[in-house]
């Protein structure tokens, strides 16, 4: 058996909060664009896909030797995968604090290695993913949408392990471990 999974960064309730404010009523604006679902909002660090089960122990042991330093990380601007001409992916980009996103998830790819549970090895670029076409598509208007909602910051001082469970409805997380800054934490 296999879990699939995933290392990311959950902003805190109240930046999801207000995003959820703001996505709301575009959500049936355009039949072309699926929503995410505010539980499924993260800024993803590594992407493990299908990860057999006797390797999660392993895994998720390795990620709490992984050292959070608390920074500050500001969810800023809009942009389209591949390209606003022909996008699959709407996301809210990341100014300040896409350095150490970029750091923390170096050292989460090096300790899942380590173990033996290698990720996709994309290059990282840290970004929220607010919505997805199923066909590539023009995106500007909504760029230029999603750019106009306010910068929300906050302190990354966590990580999590994620299990994703695809379904007809979409996506379904389940967090199985949290890695917080100063401390070693227990298995949930």
């Amino acid at each position: 058996m296999t879990m699939r999974l995933f290392v990311a960064v959950v902003p805190p309730a109240a930046v999801l909060d207000a995003l959820d404010v703001f996505v709301e009523p575009r959500r049936d604006a355009d039949p072309e664009l699926r929503w995410q679902s505010r539980e499924t909002w993260h800024l993803t660090l590594a992407f493990f896909g299908d990860v057999r089960d006797d390797r999660v122990d392993a895994l998720a042991d390795a990620l709490d030797d992984v050292r959070v330093d608390p920074f500050r990380l500001v969810l800023d601007g809009a942009g389209a995968f591949p390209n606003p001409a022909a996008g699959r992916v709407l996301y809210r980009g990341v100014t300040d604090g896409s350095a150490q996103l970029s750091a923390l998830s170096r050292r989460v790819r090096t300790a899942a290695d380590r173990v033996g549970v290698p990720s996709d090895n994309a290059k990282h670029l840290p970004h929220l993913t607010v919505a997805r076409r199923r066909q590539p598509g023009e995106l500007t208007r909504w760029l230029r949408i999603v750019d106009s909602f306010p910068p929300a910051a906050f302190e990354v001082t966590a990580f999590h392990l994620v299990r994703s469970q695809l379904r007809r409805s979409g996506a379904q997380h389940e967090v199985l471990r949290t890695v917080a800054s100063g401390t070693r934490p227990a298995s949930e």
